[in-house]
This record gives C-alpha cells, sequence and structure tokens, in this order.
C-alpha cells in the first residue's frame, strides 16, 4: 500500500483567480488577429493605425553575405551591373520605365570638392594640335627646306632682271601648309585673347568649335586678299611680277607662322603674361608687313618711282584687309557669348 505524503497541500484556487486568468487577453502575433480586435466597421485609418500600435517597425539589417542559395547543378545568380549580361536578365516589369536604371550607382559619401581651373597646359586637345603642327611644320621644312633657303638669301637683293625663281609642286604645297598653320596659330592667340579679355562661355557647344569658326575665318582672309590681289596686279602689272609677289607673299606668310609658334607654345605651358603676348604678336604682324611693303616696292614701284601709288596700293590691300579682319573677329565672338 502507499501512504499519502503528508507534506503535499494542495493549492487552493479561488473562483475569482479563475476568471482573472481566463479573461486575460493573449498578444496578437499577426495583423490578422489584430484586425479581429476591432469592431466591423472600423474604418482603414483605424485599421492601420491599430496594426502600428501593436507592431513598431525595425530597423532592417541585409546581410553583406554572399548569396548562395541557388538550386543545385546551376551558377549563382549575376548582378545586373555586369556589362556582360545576357538582355533576358535585364528585362522585368519596369524595364520600358525611363526611370529604371539599376546600373547606375544610387548616390555617393561625402560633399563634392571644387572643380579644378581650366588652364591651356592640361587641354589635350590643343596641346596635340601644337605637337601635330611641329612634327608636320619639320616634315614640311624637310621637303621644302632648298625654297626657302633660296628666298631668305635672295629676299634683299634686288634682281637687275625679272627672273624668277624655279620651284616644284611639293616645295609649294609645303608653303601652303606653312600657311594653314599660320592660320591655326592666329586662331588660338585670338582664342586666347578672347577668352582673357572678352568671354569664357559661348553658344557653341564646345569651345573648339570656336577654334575652327577662328580658323575659317582666317583662311578667308587669306584666300580674299590673295584674290583681291590677283585681280588687282592682273590690271596693272605682268605675269612674271605677279609670280614673283605671289611666292614672296608665301613665304611671308610661312615665315609668320614660324615666328608666332614659339609664343603660342609659351602663352600653352608657361602661362606668360598675355600683355607679353599682345606685344610680341604685334611686333611680328608689323615686321612681316614692313617686309611686304619693301618687296612691293622693289618689285612693282622700284623702276617707277611712284611713292604715292605704292602707298595707296599697300594701304588698299594690306591695311585695310586688316581692321576689317579685326572688326570682323568683334562681331563673330560679341555674337557667339553669352551674355549676362
Amino acid at each position: 500500500m502507499f501512504r499519502q505524503d503528508s507534506i503535499h497541500v494542495e493549492p487552493i484556487v479561488s473562483s475569482a483567480t479563475v476568471d482573472t486568468i481566463e479573461q486575460k487577453p493573449a498578444k496578437p502575433q499577426t495583423p490578422y488577429q489584430v484586425l479581429r480586435l476591432l469592431p466591423k466597421d472600423a474604418t482603414p485609418a483605424q485599421q492601420d493605425s491599430a496594426i502600428q500600435a501593436w507592431f513598431q517597425p525595425g530597423e532592417i539589417h541585409y546581410s553583406s553575405r554572399p548569396d548562395t542559395l541557388h538550386l543545385p547543378g546551376h551558377d549563382i545568380g549575376k548582378s545586373l551591373k555586369d556589362v556582360n549580361l545576357p538582355q533576358y536578365y535585364r528585362e522585368n516589369f519596369f524595364s520600358e520605365n525611363a526611370l529604371f536604371h539599376p546600373e547606375l550607382d544610387g548616390g555617393r559619401f561625402g560633399v563634392a570638392g571644387d572643380p579644378i581651373p581650366y588652364t591651356t597646359k592640361n587641354d589635350n586637345i590643343i596641346t596635340s594640335m601644337l605637337l601635330v603642327c611641329f612634327v608636320m611644320t619639320l616634315i614640311a621644312f624637310s621637303f621644302s627646306k632648298g625654297f626657302l633657303l633660296r628666298q631668305s638669301k635672295n629676299f634683299f637683293y634686288i634682281p637687275k632682271s625679272d627672273h624668277t625663281m624655279t620651284e616644284t609642286s611639293t616645295e609649294i604645297k609645303s608653303q601652303f601648309f606653312f600657311l594653314l598653320q599660320t592660320c591655326l596659330l592666329l586662331a588660338l592667340l585670338y582664342f586666347f585673347y578672347t577668352r582673357e579679355y572678352v568671354a569664357d562661355t559661348f553658344l557653341l557647344s564646345d569651345e573648339y568649335l570656336l577654334v575652327a569658326i577662328l580658323t575659317g575665318v582666317f583662311i578667308s582672309y587669306y584666300l580674299l586678299k590673295y584674290l583681291l590681289y590677283a585681280y588687282v596686279n592682273l590690271v596693272f602689272f605682268d605675269h612674271k611680277r605677279n609670280k614673283q609677289y605671289f611666292l614672296t607673299l608665301l613665304f611671308l606668310y610661312s615665315l609668320e607662322g614660324v615666328l608666332l609658334y614659339p609664343i603660342v607654345a609659351l602663352l600653352t605651358f608657361f602661362d606668360i603674361s598675355a600683355q607679353s603676348v599682345a606685344y610680341y604678336t604685334i611686333s611680328v604682324v608689323i615686321l612681316v608687313k614692313i617686309l611686304t611693303f619693301y618687296k612691293c616696292f622693289v618689285i612693282f614701284f622700284r623702276q617707277n618711282g611712284l611713292y604715292l601709288q605704292i602707298i595707296l596700293y599697300f594701304c588698299a590691300l594690306e591695311i585695310i584687309p586688316l581692321f576689317a579682319l579685326w572688326g570682323g573677329l568683334a562681331v563673330i565672338v560679341n555674337a557667339l557669348k553669352i551674355n549676362f
């Protein structure tokens, strides 16, 4: 027989305690249980408020570990930033949306710094143009070295007859390259002058378009001067003198480009003062005009002694077109700059 433990005491549970335990509601574990506690006529706003009162959203911490939960026998999933990803991987419900760009970064940390100011020595295109001009100058000089040396040797020599020098087509083509280089260097000098004293913002999409426009203006200037010289000289002078003067002009324009190249290179790479560049450029232009005036007198007016006619001739064909060129460049730049 088993005797009852005399130490064991049965707990006394009152009816009030039982009612309290049975009436204590359990905490809802899901939004569905929260909605069951509300009356049936509860509005959506009341339902949302009740759910927010029972559930407090916490911060979500996503795992930075690589995703290894892929199907057995298949490779790991690919990222949308992969450029070699096939197109069918990128297609989804938002593919046709113009604002959907998963390949773009959503933002960056920190504050953007101040942009580096523009300098010509950091301009790769202008630097490349100067290097190409230097290399092409050496190549052109190798082809026309004999012609240039003859021109330099006989420049201040006054011939007794109307004998003209012989030249090849290669030498003439080299002279035309020197002329194109002179136009480019003058365009670069006026471009630097415009950025320094006129404006640095233009209506063009790219600043190099302004350099191209200025180069075209200088090419048109020399072309119109040649046509003007050809028309006037054919009326008053013979063919041999016209040819001699034309070759002299090509030599002087080539010399002008050679003299301007050092100052453009110094301005580009060493940032010398604009005032020094202006003095040097004006000196080169005046020197070329003086030499042009001298050869014009020697070739056309030496035997006649017509001093007033040569002044009128030189002013009409050299000085007036030069001032017209300066005014035309100012009008073009004022039309292209942005006025605030």
